[in-house]
């Protein structure tokens, strides 16, 4: 009668549970897990922005909104564990910040609706059908960078410029789309390059030392491994005056010389709206595409301390129109 007993209560407690979820929901409580590949500013501003842009459409945390926040610094079984438990969780909504967090939840889930972030081509990831029309339950925001306009740059720091290294993480396939593009790029200016990879973050300073003597500039694109470990790759080449291009706004305050960036933090708006959209009824992953920043939304970044390191004079044509990092 004992165990009857404490049975009959843990179901109870279980109705209870579920009538008062039932209930939230109706009064529009929304539950979100976030999981986010790894901590770099990039990607924290795209969280950021997408926390503001809630707020602005009326979902607020503490109030009506639950943040269920993850972040799996990098490592590939932290990330798969991460997503699993949201999975599991069942939220309302999942929002997952970059290519390998994308990849895992969406991997997980044909049910919960995923919004994803600093995803530079969801179809090449995989992660949707089509960036047009995703038609699963997928949708977000490209975190697709000018790489043309990036590789440009070092011909206008280095008229003479031969040789280029590509640099970019192997195991991350928004890197590797971005790094063949830098290339096509590179072939038709006519230089030289070679692509240079890394696996894990403790190959960062000996792969950045082996490019010594061997390249005149390194190009990195927005690549998460290489974010977060941006200070090791330049603390080599600054000092023996091998320029690095970079993809993003972080990765030139954190020692490379110039990037025509996108901003972060309005990335992780736009993504906040179309949350938004979806908790409320108004729209469904299936039939929302894949959102980019417009052109005019690109900010040409020049690190002037860099610059000096590295004995570069910045063109007038440039510095009339960048924000310079002094």
């Amino acid at each position: 009668m004992k165990k009857l007993g404490v049975v009959s209560l843990l179901v109870c407690m279980c109705l209870t549970l579920v009538a008062c979820n039932e209930e939230e929901k109706a009064e529009g409580h929304a539950t979100i897990g976030v999981i986010q590949y790894a901590e770099h500013p990039a990607l924290d501003k795209t969280y950021e922005g997408f926390i503001d842009a809630l707020k602005e459409e009326g979902f607020e945390e503490g109030k009506n909104l639950t943040i269920n926040r993850n972040n799996a610094q990098s490592d590939s079984s932290t990330n798969e564990t991460i997503a699993d438990k949201l999975v599991n969780d069942n939220p309302d909504l999942i929002y997952a910040i970059a290519t390998p967090s994308a990849q895992a939840v969406a991997q997980k889930t044909q049910d919960i609706p995923i919004v994803v972030n600093a995803v530079t081509d969801p179809k090449t990831s995989g992660i949707v059908a089509c960036n047009e029309e995703p038609g699963g339950n997928v949708t977000g925001v490209s975190d697709l960078t000018p790489v043309k306009e990036q590789i440009s740059l070092i011909k206008e720091f280095m008229p003479d410029v031969k040789k280029v290294a590509i640099m970019y993480t192997n195991s991350e396939d928004n890197s590797k789309f971005q790094a063949d593009i830098a290339a096509e790029a590179l072939k038709k200016e006519g230089i030289e390059y070679q692509e240079t990879t890394v696996s894990d973050i403790s190959q960062i300073q000996q792969v950045a030392e082996s490019l010594v003597g061997q390249v005149d500039a390194v190009y990195i694109p927005t690549d998460n491994l290489l974010a977060e470990g941006i200070a090791t790759v330049t603390q080599v080449t600054n000092e023996k005056g091998i320029p690095c291009i970079v993809g993003e706004k972080g990765m030139t305050e954190g020692g490379g010389l110039a990037s025509y960036a996108i901003d972060y933090y309005k990335l992780g708006q736009l993504a906040g709206k179309q949350a938004a959209k979806i908790l409320r009824g108004e729209a469904v992953a299936a039939d929302m595409p894949i959102e980019y920043l417009t052109g005019d939304e690109l900010e040409l970044v020049i690190n002037k301390k860099v610059a000096d390191l590295v004995n570069i004079t910045i063109p007038e044509s440039l510095l009339d129109k960048a924000t310079v990092l002094e």
